[in-house]
């Protein structure tokens, strides 16, 4: 008997119930905003963050905000959305026959026949082209950093076959973003955005590792590698040596941003940022349960909220 593809309406197992993609958008357009993760936004917002942090430094460094800084601000939130799209678009096709054999992924649009490998690549280079026209109104040091990007989206997928840490790649892809507006804004690399850069990848190790202790299980029998299977138990114990490195790193870009300009009241408030951050993951530590994937999953959503808070901070400083 032939097997009929998926309807457009099948939801995939691990979006919120309540995302608007299975909401509100049009049928047609469902597959393939899945395959974007538009349906499950936290990847967007964990990819936005370290952009966002790293325009409000570059302000604090040089204490020169322009009318230019609202549109990369909002250039970075669309381009954002556009990039992760393109990159999940991406990570689905390189790992379809990977999410076939994993419970929480085989509902993907890919495994589950909702969209081809051609649609996909398709979709895939109108999204980047999109997120292209965004990055080109940036100078020319800032779209060079962005073209540069590219290698490390390209490699990501592929990180699982080869390393236990592919969450490191993961983190040099994400939080690519603080060095290229930093250099938006400045246009320049500067110390303090490498720094900041550095925290971002260890918080990326930190929230990536929780998320992958959902598929511990599958991954360990289809061979794929990850943190979560490296650490295993001792996960806990790990987390919490990202959760400082996170901290201490944030903090040294924070001092080296303000130390040139800024004011000694806005240095204090904006070391309130990695300092409230790390109790937030200290929090989510506290609330770990590495057999509970519901939980995992839960703890890793939470991970946008810990990065506002320093964004929160970083903001509040500028106005001070």
């Amino acid at each position: 008997m032939q097997h009929l593809p998926p309807s457009p309406d099948a939801p995939v197992a691990d979006a919120p119930s309540d995302n608007w993609v299975d909401r509100y958008a049009p049928a047609f357009s469902r597959p393939y905003l899945r395959l974007s993760r538009a349906d499950r936004p936290i990847g967007t917002w964990l990819l936005l963050l370290p952009c966002w942090w790293g325009l409000a430094l570059a302000i604090l460094y040089d204490q020169s905000p322009r009318w230019e800084d609202l549109w990369i601000f909002i250039g970075c939130g669309i381009g954002a959305f556009l990039m992760r799209g393109a990159g999940c678009t991406w990570n689905d096709i390189t790992d379809r026959d990977f999410d076939a054999q994993v419970a929480r992924t085989r509902s993907r649009p890919i495994p589950s026949g909702q969209v081809s490998v051609k649609a996909a690549v398709l979709w895939m280079i109108i999204q980047a082209l999109l997120a292209a026209l965004i990055l080109f109104t940036f100078n020319w040091a800032a779209i060079s950093l962005g073209v540069l990007s590219l290698l490390l989206v390209t490699v990501y997928p592929f990180a699982k076959r080869f390393t236990w840490w592919p969450q490191v790649f993961l983190g040099l892809a994400f939080n690519w973003g603080a060095l290229l507006v930093w250099t938006a804004h400045t246009g320049s690399l500067n110390s303090p955005a490498v720094l900041l850069y550095a925290a971002g990848i260890a918080w990326t190790l930190f929230y990536d590792t929780i998320y992958a202790h959902q598929d511990t299980e599958d991954d360990a029998l289809i061979g794929v590698k990850s943190t979560a299977r490296l650490f295993g138990a001792r996960s806990p114990e790990w987390l919490r040596r990202f959760l400082m490195v996170t901290v201490g790193l944030m903090g040294l870009a924070v001092i080296f941003s303000a130390m040139p300009n800024a004011s000694v009241l806005a240095l204090v408030i904006a070391l309130g940022g990695p300092w409230a951050m790390g109790w937030h993951m200290a929090w989510q530590l506290r609330g770990m349960d590495v057999t509970d994937s519901a939980k995992m999953l839960q703890l890793f959503r939470v991970n946008r909220d810990t990065g506002m808070i320093p964004l929160v901070f970083f903001a509040a400083a500028l106005l001070a």
